[in-house]
């Protein structure tokens, strides 16, 4: 979704990006590297930047990485909070997602050990990062034209792990190619697909393309 967020920061509005690891191992990366690489991203898209530090590879849905999270976002206090698409073959983007939705729940209590005020996050987005070979049906798609080339640069900022790799350096073909796609389906030159599970409201639609 790094069209989108390379739109929204540029209309002002303020973005943290949490990294649940920091990636590593990898085949081409190291820990200094990728961090590097991510330091360079953030500042390509305009967007802050934290890692929460758990275990890449290891991920688990447990209540030290709820409380966490849970805590980050009372600090933090979002009004819209993305994350993975629920359906994933990587063990660490389902497990992320439950942390991120139990954590959405336990950021709002009272009486717990947690820093910050209790805080509710009033939306959900999830975006498409998925190791399945599906085709996205996506609640709406948000057009990112005039902002694609920025988010092409931002994913190339990880040289370690898109030029590096020869293995990899397909996924940025496709990722090109689903941005068009996308925007295709909503008559833009650029687009990219989001899914809700709580509906959205709406003041107007004047917005609506």
């Amino acid at each position: 979704m790094g069209g989108t967020i390379a739109a929204l920061s540029s209309a002002g509005h303020e973005l943290v990006l949490l990294d649940m690891t920091d990636g590593e191992p990898t085949p081409c990366g190291d820990p200094e590297t990728r961090a590097k690489e991510a330091r360079e991203s953030a500042r390509i898209l305009g967007v802050r930047r934290t890692c929460l530090g758990l275990r890449n590879r290891f991920v688990e849905h447990d209540i030290e990485s709820r409380h966490l999270t849970a805590g980050l976002l009372r600090q933090e206090r979002p009004e819209i909070l993305f994350l993975p698409y629920f359906e994933d073959a990587h063990p660490d983007h389902r497990a992320s997602t439950r942390i991120i939705e139990d954590a959405r729940f336990d950021a709002k209590l009272g009486k717990i050990d947690l820093p910050g005020e209790p805080w509710h996050v009033p939306r959900l987005v999830y975006y498409y990062c998925t190791h399945l070979k599906v085709v996205p049906q996506p609640s709406f798609i948000f057009e990112t034209s005039g902002f694609h080339e920025r988010k092409m640069q931002s994913i190339l900022a990880y040289e370690s792990q898109f030029v590096a790799n020869e293995g990899n350096r397909r996924i940025v073909e496709w990722v090109d190619s689903a941005a068009t796609y996308f925007g295709s389906r909503i008559g833009a030159e650029r687009g990219e697909p989001f899914f809700v599970r709580e509906p959205l409201g709406l003041t107007g639609l004047g917005e609506l393309i």
